[in-house]
C-alpha cells in the first residue's frame, strides 16, 4: 500500500524547455551544447558539480567564461542557463494540496542554486503560493543534499532521512534513466509521459 509519493520537479510540477537553453548557449558561441555539455539525461562534470553544490554559481560562471568561445558576462550565462525554465503547472500544485490529505508528499529535484533562485521567485510572482517547500513533508534539492539522481545514494538518503519504507513509496519522474536504482531499492515507479499530468495518475493502482 502506497503511503508516500516522491515527486520529481521539472517536467512534473514545472514546465521545462531544454532547447531554449541549448539555443541560448549556442548563441553565446558554444557548439553542440546538448551533445557535449548538458541535456535532460546527461551532464558534463561541471554541471553535475553545480547540481550537487560542489561548485558555487560564481565559480560556475567563471568556468563557463574560461571555456566560452567569446567573452560572456555572468548575466548572459545566467540567462542562458535559466532559459529552460518556463513556468509552474498551477493546477498540479493545486492538486498537491488535496493529495497531501491522503499521502506523505516529498520532492526530489536535480537542481542548482541558480535555478532554485529563479523558480522560487517565479512561484511568488506567478502563483498564489509562497514556498514550494510548503507542499511537502520535505523537499530534497540536489545542490543542498549533495546527491543527485540517478545515484542509489540519493534514494537511500531520502528513505533514511524521511524514515519511510521503499515499498510504500511511489516515485514519479519524467526521466526513465532515474528509475533503475530506485526500483532496486524496492520503490514503485511511474514515468510521467510528455503531456501527462499528475492529476490523472491512478495512485491507488500501485
Amino acid at each position: 500500500m502506497i503511503k508516500n509519493l516522491l515527486f520529481d520537479f521539472g517536467g512534473v510540477l514545472y514546465n521545462l524547455d531544454f532547447k531554449k537553453t541549448f539555443s541560448a548557449f549556442e548563441a553565446l558561441g558554444f557548439s553542440k551544447f546538448e551533445d557535449t555539455m548538458f541535456s535532460q539525461y546527461t551532464a558534463d562534470p561541471l554541471f553535475q558539480s553545480l547540481e550537487t553544490g560542489k561548485v558555487s554559481p560564481e565559480a560556475f560562471y567563471d568556468r563557463i567564461r574560461q571555456i566560452a568561445p567569446k567573452p560572456v558576462t555572468d548575466e548572459q550565462i545566467k540567462n542562458a542557463w535559466n532559459a529552460m525554465l518556463i513556468d509552474f503547472r498551477i493546477p498540479s500544485l493545486d492538486f498537491l494540496v488535496s493529495l497531501k490529505k491522503e499521502y506523505n508528499l516529498f520532492l526530489l529535484s536535480n537542481t542548482n542554486q541558480i535555478h532554485y533562485d529563479h523558480f522560487s521567485t517565479q512561484l511568488q510572482l506567478q502563483t498564489p503560493y509562497h514556498s514550494l517547500n510548503d507542499f511537502f513533508t520535505k523537499a530534497y534539492y540536489s545542490h543542498v543534499i549533495g546527491l543527485r539522481k540517478p545515484d542509489t545514494k540519493v534514494f537511500e538518503f531520502i528513505l533514511q532521512d524521511a524514515a519511510i519504507k521503499a515499498d510504500e513509496t511511489l516515485f514519479i519522474d519524467d526521466s526513465y534513466t532515474n528509475f533503475p536504482n530506485a526500483e532496486k531499492l524496492g520503490m514503485k515507479i511511474h514515468l510521467l509521459e510528455p503531456g501527462a499530468l499528475i492529476e490523472n495518475i491512478n495512485y491507488r493502482q500501485f
